[in-house]
């Protein structure tokens, strides 16, 4: 094995210090945190509830097993396998949750609890480094036909590629080894595995984490078959004949223009692609990325940033040839398809995509891309999760109506547990590395990606050293306020994302006007040599802005939604007054918005007040149709809250898109 990677506590979850393809380079873990705040939080809630209650879940055997699976093979309980055959990448993505809380809290006692299960996954590994609980242990039954990596829905691949991320992380925060020692031998499996692939073993790319996996194992140790592997895993997917659209495999990667099939599935291809960019430059890698990109943002994706409209369906279903179609479920939809109450939006699908847009701005360090990260942070992201930090949603609905018109797989209420357990130890993960995402740098910049109140203690690429403390009430407000802690004798450059949404930003440096206009969808830049005590301050305006959609997304046709700042809106039943129904609201085209922030409602919030109309209920019972009839309309006060809070009152009904009437 090649040396270990020195300086690992300097390093991002995505650690491109050295990739020589990436325009920015992401700031270690242990350099910065949320303090307070918004962020601040989450990150607490993260710590105190979301990461014990997904511990004590995951290591018991009331709903499925994930731990005692490993225990069981490690010869420390008995019993069989129980749970999905994915169990094991989801437990390994709360175990790099875990490991990335421990870069702030240096927590003994939780880093004494991951070595003691790190320990455990070594010895149920075997000695030629093959390891997944599932195959394993029906391997065990009488009959069994089980194999490794002889049925792509094993989801083998997928789950050493969490490991390799998981243990990769948790290097980078603690500089221990074992968990880094297990993913390489995993690896080196792996390698052996497909070293003649072929069109059969090429199918194992199903759900492909393992290509960010593979990349972030090369950038860990430095050992370059581990790049190669993740080169090899791309190739082969050309090998695929016959390939179908739900795991993007209908056509070459490098053809493809459009995001198609499984949401989850096809964000991790693309950043996977996007990682295998940053380190080798491959342009037949960026052509595919940047026009879907373009297609997912200006076509396929929801104002909240969720990905995947469709629970199930068929690709190309508007196809000449009827052999051409194949079945997609939890899939990106056609183009302008974005339904809302049978909206599926799976949690991971959003996270996959501000992973891939994350991986998309170290490349080039464009600001559009931030937007999107920062799009799904606070609105498909965070929906995922109840404010309570243990139940969670699967599905990312835009509008949820009592009756249902139709019963769903998946529950629209959040719910402790789910058959398919992937998204809640997800979020734990995101959660805990959102800081990461604040910062960027490069040789004389530091780039501040994302607005909360945070410490960021860093060295530039160029040795300079940098420490700054941001405050702010983002988002609820858009004043944000950095100060220069400490600096070095060089100039270097303070670049702040101003969002597209931010119309008229103002900037100011020690309470001084800055000469130079402050553009929507870029980084405004301040060079100089900063002393200790410089203060930047920043003024985002948030006016409540009534948005509209493509007329082709026929199903918001004569609807607006409510945004501000990077928060979507949205009307929950809890607000309404007695007598009104979600279904008789209408806003009137010249409704006046304001936010109020109400520090008793979801432990304090903006909320936007405002007159909207009531029309009285029509019946439709046993109707499909029936004759239009001009109806009255009443104004009545309406209170709209933050997307991502719905549902955390209980049971109701809840909408995005609502319709207008002049």
């Amino acid at each position: 094995m090649a040396a270990m990677a020195v300086g690992a506590g300097n390093s991002g979850v995505v650690d491109d210090t050295a990739s020589p393809h990436a325009l920015v380079h992401s700031v270690g873990l242990n350099e910065t945190h949320w303090t307070t705040g918004f962020w601040g939080d989450r990150f607490e809630l993260c710590r105190t509830q979301m990461v014990p209650g997904m511990d004590r879940l995951m290591e018991g055997t009331n709903y499925t097993q994930f731990f005692r699976n490993f225990e069981i093979l490690a010869g420390q309980a008995t019993g069989r396998s129980r749970g999905a055959s994915f169990n094991d990448g989801d437990f390994y993505k709360f175990l790099e949750g875990a490991s990335a809380t421990l870069a702030v809290t240096n927590d003994a006692q939780l880093s004494a609890r991951l070595d003691r299960i790190i320990a455990v996954i070594g010895k149920a590994q075997e000695t030629n480094g093959y390891i997944d609980t599932w195959v394993q242990l029906h391997q065990r039954e009488p009959n069994s036909k089980a194999a490794p990596f002889g049925e792509r829905n094993n989801f083998e691949v997928y789950n050493i590629g969490q490991l390799m991320t998981a243990a990769c992380v948790h290097y980078r925060v603690t500089g221990k080894t074992n968990f880094l020692n297990i993913a390489r031998k995993a690896a080196d499996c792996l390698i052996q595995a497909f070293a003649k692939p072929t069109p059969e073993t090429a199918v194992n790319s199903v759900c492909p984490s393992h290509y960010m996996g593979s990349v972030e194992l090369y950038r860990a140790t430095g050992d370059v078959r581990y790049l190669d592997l993740a080169k090899k895993f791309i190739a082969m997917r050309d090998l695929i004949k016959d390939g179908e659209s739900d795991d993007q495999e209908r056509i070459p990667f490098g053809q493809q223009q459009e995001a198609e099939g499984h949401a989850v599935r096809a964000n991790y291809l693309y950043a996977g692609a996007a990682d295998l960019y940053l380190e080798t430059g491959d342009k037949a890698l960026w052509k595919p990325l940047a026009a879907i990109w373009t297609n997912v943002v200006t076509e396929k994706m929801y104002i909240t940033g969720g990905c995947g409209a469709l629970y199930d369906g068929a690709y190309p279903d508007g196809g000449r040839f009827h052999n051409n179609i194949s079945r997609v479920h939890q899939a990106y939809g056609r183009n302008y398809q974005l339904p809302n109450i049978t909206a599926h939006n799976e949690t991971c699908a959003n996270i996959g995509n501000a992973l891939w847009n994350w991986r998309m701005f170290l490349a080039t360090g464009e600001a559009r891309f931030m937007d999107v990260v920062e799009l799904e942070l606070y609105n498909s992201v965070l929906s995922g999760v109840a404010l309570d930090g243990t139940n969670f949603f699967y599905t990312n609905p835009l509008r949820v109506t009592d009756p249902l018109p139709v019963a769903f797989r998946w529950s629209r209420t959040r719910v402790p547990f789910v058959g398919s357990f992937c998204c809640p130890p997800n979020l734990v993960r995101t959660v805990a590395e959102s800081a990461d995402y604040a910062y960027g740098k490069t040789g004389d910049a530091v780039w501040v990606n994302l607005y909360g109140s945070s410490v960021l203690d860093t060295r530039l690429t160029n040795g300079e050293s940098v420490k700054l403390v941001q405050e702010t009430e983002y988002p609820w407000n858009g004043r944000v306020h950095l100060r220069i802690e400490a600096a070095g004798k060089k100039e270097f450059a303070l670049k702040l994302r101003i969002p597209g949404w931010a119309a008229s930003a103002v900037v100011r440096l020690n309470l001084g006007p800055v000469d130079a206009s402050a553009k929507p969808g870029s980084y405004f830049e301040i060079r100089r040599v900063w002393q200790a005590g410089d203060v930047v301050d920043l003024d985002l305006p948030m006016p409540a802005r009534l948005m509209t959609a493509n007329p082709l997304v026929e199903e918001d046709f004569g609807q607006v939604a409510v945004q501000r700042g990077p928060v979507v809106y949205c009307l929950e039943s809890p607000d309404l007054p007695k007598g009104i129904r979600l279904s008789d609201v209408r806003v009137p085209t010249d409704i006046q918005l304001e936010a109020r922030y109400d520090q008793r409602l979801f432990g304090g919030v903006a909320v936007l007040e405002g007159k909207a109309l009531a029309i009285a209920p029509e019946n439709w019972s046993g109707q499909l149709y029936h004759e239009f009839h001009p109806a009255e309309a009443r104004p009545f006060k309406v209170q709209l809250i933050p997307y991502s809070l719905w549902q955390n009152r209980g049971p109701s009904e809840m909408s995005v898109w609502l319709p207008l009437q002049n």
